[in-house]
């Protein structure tokens, strides 16, 4: 199976140089009345230094089960059953909880959707921001601060000082995710998974944030997974795309390849829903029932829901190498030229 970031280096990385992050055949399972829901079954991706892998699929198919199996986030009676994540090549998943703690936050972090989950309504930024420095860095409290004041500037926040002093509510939407972006960047982590942190900001903010990140990665050498449901987020952000389906990745490629020539089914539907990409006034191409829930079914998950499925699509789909980093995980491909 081919790894998307391997395919793809950024600059400056050499050839089998470590991945900062990279997930070895990752499977999460919850539990349930009608049996084992596999949520996330498989999972396989790597990033190098610098780079951001765009984790892409419709509500329910595995993303942030993924980011929070990741980071040893997920709740009983939910469990991670096999896998690795190979954190600079340091396995986290075998690490003991004290140990996962130490790293979770200074060595690898996550930026959730709302930041107001996230931040303390009753705290001042500054405070929350040198709590979170301290908690992994024993210095004075002048100097957390400092550092704080530091990673506000950095991600674009004017008069930063001033931040520090205020409360979560009274800041915008769009500064209060920056906060967080900033507050994941405190210890210059390996990695940082970002779980739809724009999807609830305009698209003027949600713009200068993709920007942002984009030079975050491109400056400071940290990958980013950036999970999301929109497409056209990934191709304006992401080097590399990971497209889930039922817990499963369906393809994988430099963004811009799978965006132009989607090779597999499912990511040619997802790109026909976006709709600047139609007519004013035409309907959106819509699939055919409900996503096929996650479970131990060999077959192609999508072909209940796929014009292209055949009697074979029950057997277990082979992973189609396409070249240039590009696979996808199909009976019956698309042709390049679709």
């Amino acid at each position: 199976m081919s790894d998307v970031a391997m395919h793809a280096a950024p600059s400056g990385t050499a050839p089998g140089a470590t991945p900062a992050l990279e997930v070895r055949g990752l499977r999460t399972e919850f539990p349930s009345r009608a049996g084992t829901v596999r949520a996330v079954n498989g999972v396989s991706f790597a990033i190098h230094r610098g780079r951001i892998l765009g984790l892409v699929g419709e509500s329910g198919s595995g993303k942030s089960v993924t980011g929070f199996s990741i980071l040893g986030l997920v709740d009983p009676p939910g469990r991670v059953v096999a896998g690795e994540v190979l954190l600079e090549g340091q396995d986290i998943l075998r690490l003991p909880p004290g140990a996962m703690r130490r790293v979770r936050g200074a060595r690898i972090a996550m930026v959730f959707q709302d930041p107001l989950m996230t931040l303390n309504p009753v705290l001042r930024v500054g405070t929350q921001m040198a709590a979170a420095v301290r908690a992994h860095d024993p210095v004075s409290k002048a100097e957390a601060l400092a550092r704080a004041e530091r990673a506000l500037t950095i991600v674009g926040i004017p008069s930063p000082a001033e931040r520090l002093r205020a409360y979560p509510h009274q800041l915008s939407g769009g500064m209060r995710q920056r906060v967080a972006i900033a507050t994941a960047l405190l210890h210059r982590p390996a990695a940082i998974i970002a779980d739809e942190p724009t999807t609830a900001l305009d698209v003027s903010i949600q713009g200068q944030i993709l920007a942002e990140v984009r030079r975050l990665a491109d400056e400071t050498g940290t990958a980013f997974l950036w999970i999301t449901h929109d497409l056209s987020v990934v191709s304006s952000l992401a080097d590399d795309v990971c497209v889930l389906y039922a817990g499963r990745v369906m393809e994988r490629g430099p963004a811009d390849r799978v965006i132009a020539a989607p090779r597999h089914p499912y990511t040619a539907a997802l790109i026909g829903s976006v709709p600047s990409g139609h007519e004013p006034g035409t309907r959106l191409p819509q699939l055919a029932s409900a996503p096929a829930p996650p479970g131990d079914d060999p077959g192609c998950p999508f072909r209940t829901r796929c014009p292209r499925a055949q009697p074979d699509c029950a057997l277990p789909p082979p992973d189609v190498d396409f070249g240039e980093g590009q696979s996808a995980l199909c009976h019956h491909p698309l042709e390049a030229a679709a």
